[in-house]
C-alpha cells in the first residue's frame, strides 16, 4: 500500500545538499549484496507462526548494519531512527505507517545473529561479493577504506604554534602571583 508523501518527506527530498551520511548510505546500498545476505539469515529468522508477526528480515538487517556502522546501542539506534530521515530511508521505514523497531526487537535480532554465528557468515558473503568486484574488506572492519573518502586533517595555523602559552608554573617561576 502506497502512502501519501508527508510535508517532512517532501522537504527532505527537495533539499539541495547531500550529506556525508546520505552519500555513505547510498554507497552501501549499492555495494552490499542484499539477496545473498538475506539468504544467509532467512533459515534462522522466525516465520511468525506464533505470537506477534516479525518485522521484515531485510528491514532488520539494514537496521543492524546501521547499528554497527554508527556504533549505537539498541536504545540509541531506536532514537536515531526516529530522528534521522536518512537512516529511515536506508532502513526503508515509514514511521507514520509501521513505526520503528523497539530496542528489545533490535536486541533479539542482534542476539539471533550472534548466537547462530551468522555474523561470520554475513562477513564471508560480503567478502566474496566484494572480491568478485575487485574490492577488499578486512576482518575487524565493516567498511573498506577504499569505499569511503577520507579528508586529511587541517594543518595547524602558524600563529597557533608561535603564541606563547602562560601556565601557572611559568608565572610562579617569573614571580608573578595572582
Amino acid at each position: 500500500m502506497k502512502h501519501q508523501t508527508t510535508f517532512a518527506h517532501a522537504e527532505f527530498t527537495a533539499k539541495k545538499k547531500q550529506t556525508r551520511r546520505e552519500r555513505f548510505l547510498t554507497r552501501m546500498e549499492e555495494v552490499l549484496p542484499w539477496a545473498q545476505l538475506l539468504a544467509v539469515i532467512a533459515p534462522h529468522y522466525p516465520k511468525g507462526e506464533r505470537g506477534r508477526p516479525p518485522i521484515g528480515l531485510e528491514r532488520m538487517l539494514r537496521v543492524y548494519f546501521l547499528q554497527q556502522w554508527y556504533a549505537l546501542a539498541d536504545e540509541a539506534l531506536e532514537d536515531a531512527l526516529y530522528d534521522s530521515q536518512a537512516l529511515q530511508r536506508f532502513a526503508r521505514i515509514e514511521v507514520d505507517a509501521e513505526g520503528v523497531p523497539d530496542a528489545t526487537t533490535l536486541l533479539k535480532f542482534r542476539r539471533l545473529l550472534e548466537t547462530r554465528d551468522l555474523c561470520k557468515a554475513l562477513f564471508t558473503a560480503i567478502n566474496a561479493d566484494l572480491a568478485a568486484r575487485g574490492l577488499l574488506l578486512r576482518e575487524g572492519t565493516l567498511v573498506d577504506a577504499t569505499l569511503i573518502s577520507r579528508h586529511p586533517p587541517r594543518p595547524r595555523t602558524k600563529n597557533a604554534l608561535t603564541i606563547p602559552r602562560c601556565t601557572r608554573r611559568r608565572r610562579a617561576i617569573s614571580g608573578i602571583l595572582g
